[in-house]
């Protein structure tokens, strides 16, 4: 399925941030992924803590990109605190500084029955191919 994209619509894909620089890599390969597998949908990387870009910061960027909505992705594979609470707030605060902007924050990513299923692939021996190749 290739689905099409609003012009002004962009994806943030949100995580905690770490000291280790190689903890983000698999962050930014998914990035990656989407860049090539949608290359008219722009796609950013953003942190909590610990990691650079920070929310905010990323959105300013695709606001002066031209973007007026912006889907946030929680790269969690549960939810805490984190979740639960800092996320929806930075985004409230982002939603007052940004009236022009729609945010929409999606669930944690690890509660999506699709990457439920492919976990259970991956850890039963059964998830060696990519779905989307």
């Amino acid at each position: 399925m290739n689905p099409s994209f609003n012009s002004g619509t962009g994806v943030v894909l949100f995580a905690h941030g770490s000291r280790d620089p190689l903890w983000r890599l698999p962050i930014d390969a998914v990035a990656e992924r989407m860049n090539h597998r949608w290359p008219n949908l722009p796609v950013a990387v953003a942190f909590l803590e610990l990691t650079q870009p920070d929310l905010p910061s990323t959105i300013e960027q695709m606001m002066k990109q031209g973007l007026s909505h912006v889907r946030i992705v929680p790269m969690f594979l549960g939810v805490g605190r984190h979740a639960r609470e800092d996320l929806p707030g930075i985004v409230q605060s982002l939603s007052e500084a940004y009236p022009q902007m729609r945010f929409e924050l999606l669930p944690a990513i690890g509660e999506h029955p699709a990457m439920t299923s492919l976990m259970a692939r991956i850890a039963a021996g059964h998830g060696d191919k990519a779905i989307d190749e």
